[in-house]
């Protein structure tokens, strides 16, 4: 229910405020991504550098992983362990490494880099200060969350992808706040006028 209203009312608050006052970087659709120019590249550029800066991430936790599955195999040779039991030795030991590297990776560098991009997206389309925060902000926790969620579900790929998905939706409902929030301001300010 709430899927549905949340949107309606941003669109309402858009028609309410006008075309002024609306949100200014919410009219660069993912349509415009397409238009085999300049949108073109501005999409390819942007979504080339989340990418990278959110696989950088997934690389050091899959190195942290393969580091630690090779020595411990040369561990267990070291011992005298049979090849089974090494390699199981091996894996749980890769399998610890994975998680520790997880927990102290550094999850927010993609975040922060996406949602910092959304925020001089939102200024450069002549946006105000209070829509590229509340869309970077958006984008963060977007970005953050479903790429965590992804992670849980689907490992390194399902970081990508729900970090790449999180960023669009974030910054989507982020925007809609900034539309559902000036609409009720405009709304106080007439009310006051009566």
């Amino acid at each position: 229910m709430i899927t549905h209203c949340f949107p309606c009312s941003a669109e309402k608050c858009r028609e309410l405020v006008g075309e002024n006052a609306s949100s200014k970087s919410g009219k660069f659709t993912l349509l415009n991504c397409f238009d085999l120019g300049s949108g073109s590249l501005a999409c390819g550029v942007k979504e080339s550098v989340k990418l990278y800066v959110n696989n950088i991430r997934s690389a050091h936790v899959e190195k942290a992983r393969h580091d630690a599955i090779q020595s411990a195999l040369v561990d267990a040779a070291s011992q005298g362990m049979s090849p089974t039991g090494s390699e199981k030795h091996a894996q749980k030991q890769g399998k610890k490494a994975a998680k520790l590297a997880t927990r102290k990776a550094n999850r927010i560098t993609g975040p922060i880099i996406s949602s910092g991009w959304d925020f001089f997206e939102a200024v450069y389309y002549g946006g105000t200060f209070t829509e590229g925060f509340l869309r970077g902000t958006g984008t963060l926790f977007g970005t953050y969350g479903v790429g965590f969620m992804g992670e849980q579900r689907l490992g390194r790929f399902g970081y990508l992808v729900g970090s790449q998905l999180g960023s669009w939706i974030g910054g989507r409902i982020g925007l809609m706040l900034y539309d559902v929030a000036n609409g009720v301001h405009f709304m106080f300010q007439y009310g006051s006028k009566i």
